[in-house]
């Protein structure tokens, strides 16, 4: 087949807009030669296991799944009764974009906390962890926070660690969305364990589209009392790949050594450089710091109107609109968009 796209151009909308590493494609490409066990009683499988273990512990468990939809609505699932409720910020992805999977799939009730940078406290979930034992209530089961946040923030492992045996000690888990935990990792300069495992996180959903995968991620289990049933559960959910080598060899491929991180910190470094490029331009602010690999900007409607003549990127909320940059963003795509930006501002 041929192109149908211009293969030389990016954009800032979304990491998801990328294409796959190479040494994914190449990954993909090793795990196709003849048979294997489906379902996943394959090697790639198996050897996902070994490397999920290497980097959150013997005790890891890692379940592949097709999306990060998927992950998430699998995993509050699989952590809850069913009349369970997940504390969350209404920034949440759970909350804000997946189309009511949650609710409608796995018919789970959200209690929503706003929050001024996308991060929970014990204090936010405090206002929606109550009620426990009241037939008349949801009962909260799970508290989801996501690292990194929807609008670019971190958590500390401190700032975990504090809502986990918060959690803990009402009875519930702590669930991680960590589409972009590979940028987190990044930034905070940490394994991925010391802000997961070592800190009291009982389960995750971990990435691996966003930073480099055609598609795939997975569930891990870091406590196995955390998720009873969840194999019974991925199959119920429609995420039970029949070729899961497919999967796992992705995420392999991506963890096994340190593809994961160099893409990743890649990534946050091209968001640094664009928010410093545009941060020179008057017209436009930087809202928010820049950890990882987003950038909100607060840009007059004209100036986004001209940029949309030949990038992508999302209007956030009214007035601000949101930049990402993904492994295989180049210093000349930033400083091209920031060349741009600065003649659409006058």
């Amino acid at each position: 087949m041929n192109p149908l796209h211009d293969a030389q151009h990016r954009d800032f909308a979304s990491d998801n807009y990328a294409g796959a590493h190479p040494e994914v494609l190449a990954a993909l490409v090793a795990a196709n030669g003849g048979h294997q066990v489906s379902y996943g009683a394959d090697a790639y499988t198996a050897r996902l296991q070994e490397v999920v273990a290497q980097h959150f512990g013997a005790a890891a468990r890692a379940y592949p799944v097709f999306n990060g939809t998927g992950a998430n609505v699998l995993a509050l699932q699989a952590a809850l009764p069913r009349w369970g409720a997940v504390v969350c910020t209404t920034n949440a992805h759970i909350h804000t974009d997946e189309n009511a999977a949650p609710e409608r799939v796995a018919g789970i009730k959200l209690l929503t906390v706003p929050t001024p940078d996308g991060k929970l406290t014990p204090e936010l979930v405090a206002t929606e962890a109550w009620g426990f034992g009241d037939e008349h209530r949801a009962q909260p089961g799970v508290v989801s926070i996501t690292q990194s946040t929807e609008l670019g923030t971190l958590y500390t492992p401190d700032e975990i660690a504090a809502l986990a045996d918060q959690a803990h000690a009402l009875g519930m888990r702590l669930h991680v969305d960590g589409a972009r935990l590979a940028n987190a990792a990044a930034a905070l300069d940490l394994p991925l364990h010391a802000f997961t495992t070592d800190v009291g996180v009982d389960l995750l959903s971990f990435g691996g589209t966003k930073n480099g995968l055609v598609f795939g991620e997975a569930v891990v289990v870091l406590d196995p009392d955390a998720a009873p049933g969840i194999e019974f559960l991925r199959k119920l959910d429609m995420q039970l790949s029949s070729k899961m080598r497919f999967v796992s060899a992705q995420l392999v491929a991506l963890y096994e050594g340190d593809l994961w991180l160099r893409s990743a910190r890649h990534a946050n470094a091209m968001a640094a450089r664009l928010a410093a490029g545009l941060a020179r331009v008057d017209a436009l602010r930087v809202t928010q710091e820049v950890r990882v690999n987003g950038v909100f900007v607060e840009m007059p409607a004209q100036v986004a109107t001209t940029l949309r003549e030949t990038w992508h990127f999302y209007d956030w909320s009214p007035g601000v609109v949101r930049l990402m940059c993904a492994f295989d963003t180049t210093e000349a795509d930033v400083d091209a968009f920031v060349a741009a930006a600065a003649r659409a501002a006058g």
